[in-house]
């Protein structure tokens, strides 16, 4: 039954240790997952409390179901979102690449439930059927261990890279995607699944709350998943984001002008879709047109937002 509130991993530890536990944490490198739905706040206003319940229980149950099956630990549920620990309490030594194809599994399980739901005629209002969630992943390292109170206290993660995961997350709609990942995770992810994870280079960041500036990526999906098309935009992409970096804006302009056509995330307020990275650099190269910024421009984009 503890099971059923704590990572079953961290329960079998606590009992076999026999001791009781205590406050405290050590530092470990990890991969933080961090979800969230998009527009929820529209969600529970268009439902009753136990119609919502109901809808949360099954999404959540697929998501944890999932970054369970590729040995992720739970750390906490947050409203609708999911927050979850690779590589720790127990070492794995591939956890980047299992949050990386965790991430796709999950985007690919709200599909399923996408499906299921539009197939349940009447029972959910019509947002429902295009619920979509944003993930964001960062390999670090955290402190992990024991936190809270001397009589309450759980089982967490804590520390800047967590932080920029979080980041990662709220970050990807600026950026016009769904899963975002720091330089870090892909590179770790790489080292264990070599291609198997299609990246796509985004943009160099400073989030909000850091100075550095971040390399990010989106996961585009598994090499098996992503069609001939879609590879053709990331193609077409990568030379416009060169065409970019060197202020050529308008050479860029018209490489981003042929990706947005072969985008797999076309804009559509019925799928509940807002952008795309073509689309966003498309409109990020027309204001540097209008703003130059500079021969010491090293292609650095401020984040305004968390």
């Amino acid at each position: 039954m503890f099971g059923a509130y704590l990572a079953p991993e961290l329960v079998n530890r606590m009992v076999e240790s026999e001791t009781d536990p205590q406050l405290g944490g050590h530092e470990e490198t990890i991969t933080a997952y961090f979800s969230d739905i998009q527009s929820f706040s529209t969600f529970s206003e268009l439902m009753p409390a136990s119609q919502l319940v109901e809808l949360m229980n099954e999404y959540l149950t697929v998501c944890t179901d999932l970054v369970q099956e590729e040995r992720g630990t739970l750390d906490k549920y947050i409203g609708d979102a999911v927050v979850a620990i690779f590589g720790a309490p127990l070492p794995v030594a591939d956890h980047a690449y299992r949050a990386c194809v965790a991430t796709q599994r999950v985007q690919l399980g709200i599909e399923g439930l996408r499906q299921k739901w539009k197939s349940e005629a009447g029972k959910w209002p019509v947002i429902v059927h295009v619920l979509r969630a944003r993930l964001g992943l960062n390999t670090g390292t955290a402190i992990i261990g024991n936190m809270g109170s001397r009589t309450r206290f759980s089982y967490t993660m804590m520390g800047d890279n967590v932080n920029l995961a979080a980041r990662m997350e709220s970050g990807a709609k600026s950026l016009g995607v769904y899963t975002m990942v720091t330089e870090a995770t892909k590179l770790e992810c790489e080292k264990h699944g070599k291609d198997h994870v299609v990246f796509r280079y985004l943009d160099r960041i400073v989030v909000k709350g850091r100075s550095q500036p971040v390399p990010v990526y989106e996961i585009v999906g598994l090499r098996e998943n992503v069609s001939p098309q879609t590879f053709d935009c990331l193609g077409v992409y990568a030379s416009g984001v060169e065409r970019y970096l060197a202020q050529d804006w308008d050479g860029a302009l018209q490489l981003f002008t042929k990706s947005a056509a072969l985008e797999p995330n076309q804009p559509s307020k019925a799928m509940a879709i807002d952008s795309n990275p073509s689309l966003i650099l498309t409109q990020r190269c027309l204001y540097m047109k209008e703003h130059p910024p500079g021969a010491k421009w090293d292609g650095v984009y401020v984040m305004k937002e968390k």
